[in-house]
């Protein structure tokens, strides 16, 4: 490498003076005595690396030498590093965490200091002052400082160190030097220097009676935020004229120290650093500092530095460090954009640091071989959709598995977080109860409506919620069902027969379809349901969702049509004048009122808790809104929800509450009765399909859930109660997998200390059974809101029925997919499926979706509309045995990965949608 005037090359070169034998050097000696010395050392601190092994979490301060106002020198932090680094601003506070920028000069005198430095592995010493000496002592020894010059340097490394707030920061601040002794202005620059008072630590008082409370204020969301059994770093950097070349000295500890009185907070000090020298002419020793500060707060190269043994080692690990750094050439950035091209090039340098094998020492490989047989231990067995080959083997193993922890269901509810889920997940479980209950009712001619799905939700709530082996999982009704029953209700009314009849027996097939099921344990093909088949089933209840919500509305418009005169003596319900443009608005305005506050829940306006209440509760807040507008327009007639009054059928004239399964008015035909079994099938797999998805999805391992699941007790609870209910005349439910995400996400405690920067962490979810119990209770309460519900207008449920259509569509790649055909390719986003896989073949991927969601409107548009759960399942054999002759593994890993993630704290422009494939 070519002479630079830089921090001199020759400054770092081996001193003809011997190193202690605390040193580990670079070149072995000659002399069998000294090795004889440094080899029982070496093996002390291989036991010691060994014993130690483990890398800790890691707090990171940088303190410059600088001269403050009385002029006296001191130490002063500049920056901190919690995995990001944080910097004091000019203004007079801490800055955002950010990305740590290195200056190529920075590291190349980070890898030379390294390499000829002072390396001091596993000092037995328990503080500052300890370690100043050992420094001190390889400096004499080197050459690299004089004898004299001792007791002035060592009362530098034990000056005070400050921390920066309003009147006293970095920036304000003039950079400190270390002189001569016989400077002439030592008096100034030193004055430390002409005390005659003991080597120690110098404290001095607060510089006013408000700086000790402000410290306190700050430093305790710090420490919030540092994960527990973390350990620090402290990097001491500053210019000394009184030294002829630069000297780095790096520190391990063999144990780790509290030095409170040099952090701002109390952590544990495990490595220490040291850069002084002369005034450098291409870069600063700040910039060294954030060198060495960034590479301490990288994970391996820290654990390198756990793990050294010799200098070698660490140079090693320097090296590595370097190999995955990004140089931005100093060019003109037409677009910002550009930038994020350098995104999938640093994520494959980070893929080759972590996994090689080659580079993972070999303890960290037995202890890998450790978890992996853990891993596979008999606990494995344990896995709920493993098959046990026994006739309910999966069901007992469920009944196990969960009904232990019963006690502890109760016990873990006693809890403030519990009783505000309840009060959120309720208004969360009414307002689509509501919603489809007067949309069911409309399509079923009041043969099932909201006083109907307000009883079965509340029933079968209250029962899987005592018997359910998840108890976060919430049942209701959902949109595919709805679909359903429409098509069912067209079906019956086609060849005359009764629907609610009808029902009962499809009711009977279920009960006979899940024992079968459950008893050969058929749960575990929910893994063989890919990403494929949700989006494509989940796009096209959106699309049936937003086609409904327009065809109710040009209905209205048929039904009154805008004129120029209207018949004033009318009593009818029809040519109403403005109940169309009125409608219109309603709808419109309930749509945009829910749309835009779940926007402001993920925005940055108000404070967050606030802005999470307003849009948590966006849907009942338009219903509320959009009602009380309808409420005050007195002169126009809108179509209102039709409820009746206390627990009573919404049809009295056609049923009541025990429907005869043998025939309500007329005889219900024998030939109907067993093929009831077909459409069973359909109803049985779009509760399989709900069910067993929204069950993997709150199961995920990235959400700690410690009580475990019951896929087969589940389904057969919620199937069974669905049989039972349909002889009651009430709609049979699945779990919702929105509501259930909410729920789950509503239990969640998510731990303090999160590292800026970093996903959230989840300390511990409540699982208990009180929070579902209370809501399915609170549900069947409000039947008697009779006065209220009755008020609602159906155009505002319209509106809720075209915002559940629209939000689905978040998350769902496919849906992204479709708007990328439409894209120039230099505008498609940084996913895998569009870097790994050729544009023309992602939209060909693209292109069979989209054939099977028109195959599949198509079906539901014909008379055999029953048949479009069988026609759906088509798509698995499809996705499993026909694509794959077509496209690449590693096309379809990126195409129809479940690479949804687990949202806890939603954040700008995510929620809850984005990680349901699901419909609502």
């Amino acid at each position: 490498m070519t002479d630079e005037k830089n921090l001199d090359v020759e400054a770092y070169s081996d001193s003809p003076v011997k190193h202690s034998d605390m040193s580990l050097q670079t070149e072995s000696s000659s002399s069998s005595d000294e090795e004889a010395l440094r080899a029982p050392r070496r093996v002390e601190a291989a036991q010691a690396s060994t014993s130690h092994w483990r890398a800790h979490e890691s707090y990171v301060e940088l303190h410059e030498l600088v001269m403050d106002r009385n002029s006296e020198l001191r130490w002063m932090e500049a920056s901190h590093w919690i995995k990001l680094e944080e910097d004091f601003e000019e203004l007079g506070h801490w800055g955002r965490p950010h990305l740590s920028y290195l200056t190529f000069h920075s590291l190349m005198e980070v890898r030379r200091a390294f390499t000829k430095g002072i390396v001091l592995l596993d000092l037995p010493e328990k503080s500052l002052a300890g370690v100043a000496h050992h420094i001190l002592d390889h400096m004499i020894d080197d050459g690299r400082l004089k004898p004299q010059d001792r007791e002035v340097v060592l009362r530098t490394l034990l000056l005070q160190h400050s921390h920066p707030d309003e009147s006293a920061s970095l920036g304000t601040l003039s950079p400190g030097q270390l002189q001569q002794t016989d400077s002439k202005d030592a008096e100034t620059t030193q004055p430390l220097l002409q005390e005659h008072l003991s080597i120690e630590m110098k404290t001095l008082p607060p510089s006013s009676e408000q700086e000790q409370p402000r410290r306190h204020g700050f430093t305790k969301p710090l420490l919030e935020k540092i994960l527990p059994d973390s350990e620090a770093t402290l990097v001491l950097v500053g210019c000394a004229a009184l030294l002829d070349r630069p000297t780095l000295a790096f520190v391990r500890l063999k144990d780790a120290v509290k030095m409170d009185s040099a952090l701002e907070v109390s952590v544990p000090v495990r490595f220490l650093f040291v850069v002084l020298g002369p005034d450098p002419h291409y870069t600063t020793y700040h910039e060294i500092g954030r060198a060495l500060a960034t590479m301490m707060s990288e994970r391996v190269f820290r654990h390198d530095c756990y793990l050294a043994e010799e200098r070698q080692e660490l140079v090693k690990g320097l090296e590595e460090f370097l190999d995955c750094c990004i140089v931005v050439p100093p060019c003109e950035i037409a677009n910002e954009q550009l930038f994020k091209t350098l995104l999938p090039i640093q994520k494959d340098l980070l893929r080759k640091r972590y996994l090689p094998p080659e580079k993972k020492p070999e303890i960290i490989k037995e202890l890998e071989q450790q978890l992996k047989a853990e891993a596979l231990s008999p606990e494995d067995e344990d896995n709920p959709l493993r098959r046990t080959r026994r006739l309910f083997g999966g069901l007992v193993k469920d009944i196990k598995r969960r009904y232990p922890k019963y006690l502890s269901d109760i016990k873990d509810a006693l809890n403030a977080q519990c009783l505000a889920a309840v009060i959120f997940i309720y208004f969360a479980a009414l307002s689509p109860a509501i919603t489809f209950g007067g949309l069911l009712g409309e399509k079923t001619v009041n043969m099932m409506g909201v006083s109907e799905l307000l009883v079965s939700t509340a029933i079968q709530g209250v029962l899987f919620c005592l018997l359910g082996a998840q108890p976060l999982l919430v049942v209701g009704f959902s949109g595919p069902l709805l679909v359903f029953e429409e098509a069912f209700y067209s079906f019956c009314s086609g060849i005359d027969i009764e629907y609610i009849v009808g029902r009962v027996w499809i009711g009977f097939w279920l009960i006979i379809l899940v024992v079968l099921v459950v008893a050969f344990e058929g749960s575990f093909l929910v893994c063989y349901i890919s990403r494929y088949t949700q989006e494509i089933f989940s796009f096209l209840i959106s699309l049936i969702f937003i086609f409904e919500t327009f065809k109710k509305l040009i209905k209205i418009f048929e039904d009154h049509p805008l004129k120029s005169q209207y018949s004033t003596n009318s009593s009818s319900t029809k040519d109403q004048p403005n109940t169309a443009l009125l409608s219109l608005v309603l709808m419109a305005g309930t749509f945009f009122v829910a749309f835009f506050l779940r926007k402001l829940k993920n925005s940055s306006f108000f404070p967050g808790k606030l802005r999470r209440v307003i849009g948590d509760f966006g849907v009942p807040i338009s219903i509320f809104i959009m009602s009380l507008a309808d409420y005050f327009i007195q002169d126009t007639y809108t179509q209102k929800l039709e409820v009746p009054k206390g627990i009573k059928v919404s049809n009295e004239t056609a049923r009541g509450w025990f429907i005869n399964p043998l025939g309500e008015h007329v005889a219900f035909p024998i030939w109907m009765m067993f093929a009831a079994a077909l459409p069973a099938i359909l109803v049985f797999i779009l509760i399989f399909l709900e069910t067993q998805i929204t069950t993997l999805i709150v199961s995920k391992p990235e959400r700690k859930l410690v009580k475990g699941s019951g896929f087969h007790l589940d389904l057969l609870l919620i199937v069974g109660m669905g049989g039972i209910a349909a002889l009651f005349g009430m709609p049979w439910l699945s779990a919702t997998t929105v509501r259930t995400v909410t729920h789950a996400n509503a239990l969640t405690v998510m731990a303090k200390s999160t590292v800026p920067g970093e996903k959230a962490r989840v300390q511990e979810v409540k699982e208990q059974r009180l929070t579902g119990l209370l809501v399915s209770i609170l549900v069947g309460i409000s039947i008697l809101m009779e006065p209220i519900l009755k008020m609602i207008p159906l155009a505002v449920l319209f509106g809720i029925f075209l915002y559940m259509g629209v939000t689905s569509l978040n998350g769902i790649q496919l849906y992204d997919r479709i708007l990328l055909t439409l894209k120039p390719p230099k505008y498609h986003p940084e996913e895998p499926y569009v870097r790994k896989v050729k544009t023309w073949r992602m939209h060909i991927f693209t292109l069979t979706q989209i054939l099977c969601l028109v195959v599949l409107w198509g079906v539901k548009s014909s008379p055999a509309s029953l048949s479009l759960a069988f026609i759906l399942i088509l798509t698995v054999p499809l996705r499993r045995f026909l694509l794959p002759r077509y496209f690449s593994d590693l096309e379809l890993k990126c195409l129809d990965a479940d690479d949804a993630d687990v949202t806890f704290d939603e954040s700008e422009g995510c929620d809850v949608y984005d990680e349901v494939q699901m419909p609502v």
